[in-house]
């Protein structure tokens, strides 16, 4: 079996205890439920916060094919998962990336991340005659401000009104879209979520549009002053219940380093409920 397992470097069994010498805390996987492909670091933007260090020449990570990724679909499906999802870098600068969704559509519901720029657009044509596959693809577009002068300023000049471009033609097209935004620390997320549905409106996109708000996870390397989790905190203040809801109880990554396949708990950024957010987010 190729998904039973998860990647571990020589250094993991340093991540067993906390800096105080307490076992760590950890999540005892369950059921698949979702499969996620990572589809390498390269991307046609620059952006200085990307927690991939993405870039246009990044080779990080690397681009799997279809054949790559096929054996690991087919044995999810076995597994009975529910859902396939991709992010990267950028998903549609990979040369296979419709080839994979026409593949994995035909069998379960997908969704993509991408900053909805250039790279989507050309290929829309591509995308659009994947809508009536059997399952639905949703596609989660990076609008990380309401505003053009704070998202360009960190993604570069025009990429706000082309995200927007992109999203258009998503919504035309009849595809399922939201929009991952950045939260702000002590923001005001009432008003934000406003401006978000104003700046929709505006654009002809529908104003109940989901939102989904992510703090910065600061790029590869960096060591941010957080709150370690223990053993003792996850028992103490989690349930049994709530530990499954943890998205590494349930879902697994699949991760092309140096030209192999590698299977991987999901990242830990997307691992934590959205109801911890802002009690991790407010400590930090």
């Amino acid at each position: 079996m190729l998904l039973t397992g998860t990647s571990q470097s020589p250094k993991s069994q340093e991540w067993h205890f906390t800096p105080d010498g307490s076992p760590r805390g950890y999540i005892k996987p369950h059921e698949l439920k979702e499969l996620w492909f990572h589809t390498g670091t390269r991307c046609n933007l620059s952006c200085s916060f990307c927690l991939e260090g993405s870039s246009p020449a990044s080779k990080r990570l690397d681009a799997p094919t279809l054949e790559e990724a096929k054996p690991f679909i087919d044995e999810a499906l076995e597994m009975g998962v529910e859902q396939f999802s991709f992010t990267g870098g950028e998903p549609f600068v990979i040369k296979d990336i419709i080839r994979i969704l026409d593949y994995a559509s035909q069998h379960r519901p997908c969704l993509v991340l991408t900053n909805g720029t250039t790279p989507m657009i050309k290929r829309m044509d591509e995308l659009a005659q994947l809508k009536n596959n059997p399952h639905p693809i949703s596609l989660r577009v990076s609008l990380d401000h309401p505003n053009a002068e704070q998202h360009d300023a960190e993604r570069g000049e025009d990429s706000f009104a082309t995200a927007l471009s992109g999203m258009k033609l998503l919504h035309e097209s009849g595809f399922n879209l939201s929009v991952a935004r950045h939260m702000e620390k002590n923001e005001n997320t009432p008003l934000v979520e406003q401006a978000f549905r104003d700046l929709f409106e505006l654009n002809g996109l529908p104003v109940n549009l989901k939102q989904v708000a992510f703090p910065d996870f600061l790029p590869p390397g960096a060591l941010p002053v957080v709150p370690h989790v223990s053993k003792d905190c996850m028992t103490r203040y989690q349930t049994e219940d709530s530990r499954r809801q943890f998205m590494c109880a349930f879902s697994k990554m699949m991760v092309k380093q140096n030209g192999k396949m590698q299977v991987y708990a999901s990242h830990w950024w997307m691992t934590i409920p959205s109801t911890t957010w802002a009690i991790i987010y407010n400590r930090a």
